[in-house]
């Protein structure tokens, strides 16, 4: 059977596999930002990245890692290991993977010495090396180090290696490859397009998108999730900018119909910043008062420019007394139903939209662990009360992992009622 021509054209795209040299990404010491900036880069001109590896300082490993790679991708992009010291050995592995020898660059010697002299400085013999390029391979400038990177074509594949420091590596990438790499994809048009959604979990997303989400397809959606938040990534590929785009649009209208109201934003909003625009257009203001999230609501809130636009108060009630004193919440209701609950969340909320006089209040207390959990009153069980002058909403959840992860995610579903109460006013 004959397949569907867009399915055709995303399985023709170009292959990409990425490998990032070093010791200190391996212990944790360095986070590997690198290969995230470059799938990023590579799928926005029609590049898929297929395999990353990660790996250790040592020639061997590297020169194996480049075998598996080539065999993965048509494109093989290496970061770090090209530094003037003992352990940069990948200009070294380059050369044993291509069958050559390092040979000397006087030209780009040249170069790094005038970075030096530029600078006042003394070279250091050791940094003689990086003038050093596999036979054949081409030099890439770095301007803003000494490392030059290097490209080298063999079997029908394209090898890359660029430096670990991430500024480095990234102004190189821009001016020396990405011009190379747009020619190498063939090209193809690659238009991406996110929504935001909260409010369910990504098995439901999944049962409501349906074959939407199904391998294969294109445009292609992938689904993440992050302390409650899914987001649903729309990968349009198609011959041109124009028919990538409109793909693409129309999927996004087509998951906003399946998903209503659990669809909060697009590309990289937050609640917060989506909340805080339905507050200043409609012209309402909120305060909080928060107990187990220590003000986490409240800097989410105002972490948004112009924040003061809408939000007026915010209060810590992080003891009983706290609670009384500073939102008139009754003694006898906590001593009756104790502090995380119900009734509680409700007079916190309703005290402190009175005391501030805004036109909605939020208010948080729960457990947020290790410790002070019961029986009846697990570690993750928090009440959320949202309060208007219509009505006072309370919600009660029990949220899973650790402290922070339960402290975001209560702020996090407090900003989400607000957001769907202001959908109705």
């Amino acid at each position: 059977m004959r397949e569907p021509k867009s399915v055709v054209n995303l399985r023709a795209m170009k292959k990409a596999s990425i490998i990032s040299i070093g010791n200190e990404i391996l212990s944790g010491q360095t986070v590997d930002t690198n290969a995230s900036y470059l799938s990023e880069k590579l799928l926005s001109i029609g590049i898929a990245v297929v395999s990353s590896y990660t790996i250790a300082d040592e020639i061997d490993s590297i020169v194996r890692s480049l075998s598996l790679a080539g065999s993965d991708a048509e494109l093989v992009l290496v970061t770090g290991g090209l530094g003037p010291t003992d352990d940069d050995l990948t200009r070294q592995a380059f050369a044993k993977y291509l069958g050559t020898e390092l040979q000397l660059d006087n030209e780009l010697l040249q170069k790094i010495q005038i970075f030096f002299t530029s600078r006042n400085l003394q070279m250091p013999e050791k940094t003689k090396i990086q003038a050093y390029i596999p036979a054949g391979a081409k030099a890439l400038a770095n301007n803003l180090g000494t490392a030059p990177g290097i490209m080298a074509e063999v079997k029908d594949k394209l090898l890359i290696a660029l430096p670990g420091v991430p500024s480095e590596m990234k102004q190189m990438f821009e001016e020396s490859v990405l011009p190379e790499l747009q020619r190498f994809a063939g090209g193809q048009a690659v238009v991406i397009r996110k929504l935001k959604c909260f409010g369910t979990g990504e098995s439901n997303i999944a049962e409501l998108l349906g074959s939407l989400m199904q391998r294969g397809r294109n445009p292609l959606i992938n689904c993440t999730a992050l302390c409650g938040i899914i987001t649903l990534t729309i990968t349009a590929t198609a011959k041109d900018k124009d028919k990538a785009q409109q793909m693409a649009e129309k999927d996004q209208k087509s998951l906003r119909n399946r998903l209503g109201e659990l669809v909060y934003g697009a590309g990289e909003q937050t609640l917060a910043e989506v909340v805080g625009q339905k507050l200043a257009q409609q012209k309402k203001t909120i305060a909080v008062a928060e107990s187990c999230t220590g003000g986490y609501l409240a800097k989410l809130l105002t972490d948004i420019p112009g924040a003061s636009r809408y939000f007026t108060h915010g209060w810590i009630t992080y003891s009983n007394n706290a609670k009384t004193s500073e939102l008139g919440v009754p003694a006898d209701l906590i001593e009756k139903h104790g502090s995380v609950s119900e009734p509680v969340a409700n007079a916190m909320a309703q005290g402190a939209r009175k005391r501030a006089g805004t036109d909605f209040a939020i208010a948080i207390t729960g457990i947020a662990g290790p410790a002070g959990a019961t029986e009846q009153k697990p570690v993750g069980l928090v009440y959320i009360s949202v309060d208007s002058d219509n009505s006072c909403q309370t919600k009660r959840f029990i949220f899973p992992h650790d402290r922070d992860s339960i402290r975001l995610q209560a702020a996090q579903t407090a900003l989400n009622m607000l957001r769907l109460k202001l959908h109705i006013c």
